[in-house]
Formats: structure tokens, C-alpha cells, sequence
């Protein structure tokens, strides 16, 4: 009975909502020290909060059963209200996940007011990003707070090529990670890989601004690499951490919360199903729920905090997968029927999932992109064609509201608009043939000149 010891009413303005105790002493740290007190509420079967609006509570409870409500205006306002006096940190996470440009600067000054450092980080550090067409909008923060974002770096677009360490080859260009000074518009090298280190057939990604690279294989007969590596970004250095229980390649790697996450790949020629989750905090690599099906070189994004992986069907269907990590389970969100053909990729802006894949038919010089909307679960393809240069299916990174697609010939900037990519500009291609990774990092506002020469075409 909802009367019992198990339920709480909890009373905001004039509204009653009944909710489990055990849920809010696991969500807020407010609540956690109200029912450990030894006060009388303890024992009530009803509570008054004040000081609350009932809709900022409505929305934290929305977040809690599982719920990503997109926010706009005062909703806002008394979510970050909420999420602050309560210290609901589910909540203030929601939030960080759901920063966008037409809520940026609504969201930093809030999250400022009440105290919520990680989402007036985030903002600012999404609002440096976006700094040349938030300007104007930014004229009227006080000059402290200005000073705050302007202290950050915007993300810098990285991009590393296949490279096998190979004997009496240590100073090959491919064994550097580059990247784009778009001012000068050259690709420059950050640092070069440790001696032992491949990205061939590797697992690539960034988490926290450093960069992750764990499986692959080494050498022509393609031997499985024993090490995984991370470059801290901030130190400018090298470290290695131990690799997965199942050693892998053809692998994907994620990050989330602190955590990697190895999907997949192959071992021995045989495709693996198998997950392991490495905690960044404690060192230590355990198993996770296994992909629906074994699959290789899977493609992989993060949106809203959640982790999205497409695991094709042939010929013609894609399952997008959703990882609950809470949870350690994986959820079918929906399925692409089109006609397909070889190579994609996925990436996400706000609450939409943008598909990549070359097209229409066979055409290789192309691609086409179809947008799954997580909000309404509802499928769109995007006007237009994008042009693949020499065939080659570009990578793609998003910052802000724009998509940075990397192939060899060109880097070429859209601007995100509802249904199509509007080409922007144009900057150099990052000139290394073959797979490459690309994704965004926050590099030092100074770093040593030696790690600046051009890199040669």
C-alpha cells in the first residue's frame, strides 16, 4: 500500500506526490540525511518541502523513472532549482546531458546561482565552443563569468592514422596523433605513439580529455597487443594500463562516467559478442552484458548520457542499440530499413542520432544520412547528398552545432539545421591514407614548441 512504510508523500506548493523513500534516499543526498536524522519525518507518512516548485519536482521525478525530458525557459530554472536544494545528482546529470545552444547561457547562469558546478562547467565549456555566435548573447554576463568560459579552450578537432609498430620506423608520420589549427588551417603534430603502441585495427576513443587506446594488433602477422595506453592530455604523457580478459581487435571503444567500454571485435578470425568495462578510477577491467550479437568495428555514439551502438543486419537493416549502463543491459531503440552498402557511421547532436552510410545504391562517391530522433522515436532522412572525396567514407565528429567530417582530401564543417547539413567551410584534410580516428580534446592553452612542426602532406 502506497500508505505504508515504502511510500512517502511528499507535499510541493500545494501538490501531493506519493514516492518511494528508497528512491529519494538513493537520489538526493537531501533526503539521505533527512530519513538518517531521527526526526519526527522520519516517521510521517507526509513531508512539506518548501521552498520548491512543484514542477521542479515533477521533472525530478520524471528523471528518475527513466524519463529524458527535453527542457525550455522556467522548466529550466526549476530543475536546477531542484536538482540543487535537494542535491538530486541524477538530476543535475540530466541536465548536463542536455545542454544545447538554445539553452546554454539560460543553463550557465542558472546552475551559477544555485551552486551547481558541474553543469555551469559544462555549459561553459559548451558555450566556448559555440563563442563565435553566442557572442553577442554573452555581452550581458558579468565580467567574472565572461572571464570563466574565456578561460577554457574550445575543442580542437585529432585525428590519428592505422599505424603497426615496425622495427627502425619510430620516426614514421603515422605514428602521431595530429591536429587541426584551424586558424592556420594545417594539421600539426600533438604527440607521438609509444614505441609498443598500434591503432591498427585498435579500439580509439577520448574520455575526460585524454585519449584511450586498448586491442589491436601489431606487426605484418598481426599480433595481438598485450598493452592499453593513455595520453593525459594536461601532462602531455604516456601511460599504460592493463589490457581486457579477452584480448581483442576490430574492436569499439566507448567511455561514459569514468568508465571504458570494450564492444565486440574479433579474435582469432571469430566475431565476439563479449563487453568488458574498464573503471578508469580503479584500474580494473570486469565483464558487462555481451552485444545482442557479435559484431566487429561496430558503430558507435553518446547522446543525452546514453550509448548507442548500430549492429547491421545484411543486407538492408540496422538495429540501433541502446546500453544502459545503470542497468548493464542492452535495449533495442529502433530499426533502419534502407538500402545499404559497405561503410558508415554514427554520431549525435542533442537528441538526434545521425546514420552515415554510403549511398544511394552503390555509389561510393556519396553518402547518405538518415536522423533518428530519440524524443519523438521517429525517422528522417536528410536532404541532400555528401560528397565523399576519392570514395572514402569520412569520419565525423560534432562540436556545438556543427559536424566536422574528416577524410583525406578535405575537413568540411556543416552547420546542424533540421532536415540537412549546410555546408560552412572548408579546411584541409588530414593527409594520411587509410581507417583514422577523429575526435575533439581541450588541448593547453600553451604546449611546448617542439610539438608544433607542420605535418608534412
Amino acid at each position: 500500500s502506497k500508505r505504508g512504510g515504502r511510500y512517502l508523500g511528499v507535499r510541493v506548493e500545494e501538490e501531493l506526490f506519493s514516492v518511494e523513500k528508497a528512491m529519494l534516499a538513493e537520489s538526493s543526498e537531501y533526503f539521505r540525511a533527512l530519513f538518517d536524522s531521527g526526526m519526527r519525518e522520519c516517521s510521517q507518512q507526509e513531508i512539506r518541502v518548501q521552498g520548491l516548485t512543484a514542477r521542479g519536482f515533477r521533472i525530478l521525478l520524471q528523471v528518475l523513472a527513466g524519463e529524458r525530458p527535453i527542457l525550455a525557459g522556467e522548466e529550466i530554472i526549476d530543475a536546477i532549482e531542484c536538482a540543487a536544494f535537494l542535491i538530486a545528482k541524477p538530476l543535475s546529470e540530466h541536465m548536463v546531458h542536455t545542454i544545447s545552444s538554445s539553452n546554454c547561457v539560460l543553463m550557465f547562469q542558472a546552475a551559477a546561482t544555485y551552486g551547481l558546478f558541474d553543469l555551469t562547467q559544462a555549459s561553459a565549456l559548451f558555450m566556448r565552443d559555440l563563442y563565435p555566435n553566442v557572442r553577442e548573447e554573452l555581452r550581458c554576463l558579468p565580467k567574472d563569468e565572461l572571464s570563466y568560459i574565456e578561460s577554457f579552450s574550445p575543442s580542437t578537432l585529432v585525428s590519428v592514422a592505422t599505424h603497426t609498430p615496425s622495427q627502425g620506423f619510430l620516426d614514421d608520420v603515422f605514428r602521431t596523433f595530429c591536429y587541426l589549427d584551424e586558424g592556420e588551417n594545417v594539421w600539426k603534430t600533438l604527440t607521438a605513439l609509444p614505441d609498443k603502441a598500434t591503432t591498427s585495427l585498435a579500439g580509439v576513443t577520448m574520455m575526460g580529455n585524454n585519449i584511450y587506446i586498448v586491442g589491436g594488433v601489431c606487426a605484418y602477422n598481426k599480433r595481438l597487443v598485450e598493452f592499453s595506453f593513455c595520453y593525459n592530455t594536461a601532462e602531455d604523457r604516456w601511460n599504460e594500463f592493463p589490457c581486457p580478459q579477452q584480448l581483442r581487435y576490430s574492436l569499439t571503444l566507448t567511455g561514459q562516467d569514468g568508465s571504458l567500454y570494450a564492444l565486440g571485435g574479433m579474435y582469432q578470425n571469430v566475431a565476439l559478442a563479449s563487453v568488458e568495462r574498464y573503471q578508469v578510477a580503479t584500474s580494473t577491467w570486469s565483464s558487462a552484458a555481451h552485444l545482442p550479437r557479435p559484431a566487429e568495428s561496430v558503430a558507435c555514439t553518446r547522446a543525452m548520457g546514453r550509448i548507442f551502438v548500430c549492429l547491421w543486419l545484411p543486407m538492408d537493416t540496422t538495429d540501433i542499440y541502446e546500453y544502459r549502463c545503470a542497468e548493464d543491459t542492452w535495449a533495442l531503440v529502433t530499426t533502419l530499413r534502407r538500402p545499404q552498402s559497405y561503410g558508415h557511421c554514427m554520431v549525435a547532436h542533442a537528441d538526434n542520432l545521425y546514420v552515415m552510410r554510403n549511398g544511394p545504391a552503390d555509389d561510393f562517391l556519396r553518402c547518405a544520412i538518415d536522423c533518428f530522433n530519440l524524443t519523438r522515436h521517429q525517422w528522417s532522412a536528410l536532404s541532400g547528398q555528401y560528397v565523399n572525396s576519392k570514395g572514402a567514407l569520412f569520419t565525423a565528429v560534432v562540436r556545438g552545432d556543427s559536424v566536422l567530417t574528416v577524410n583525406r582530401m578535405l575537413t568540411l564543417v556543416y552547420d546542424i539545421q533540421n532536415d540537412k547539413w549546410k555546408p560552412a567551410k572548408e579546411k584541409r584534410g588530414f593527409p594520411r591514407s587509410g581507417s583514422m580516428h577523429t575526435f575533439l580534446l581541450r588541448l593547453p592553452n600553451q604546449r611546448p614548441a617542439a610539438l608544433h612542426p607542420e605535418l608534412p602532406s
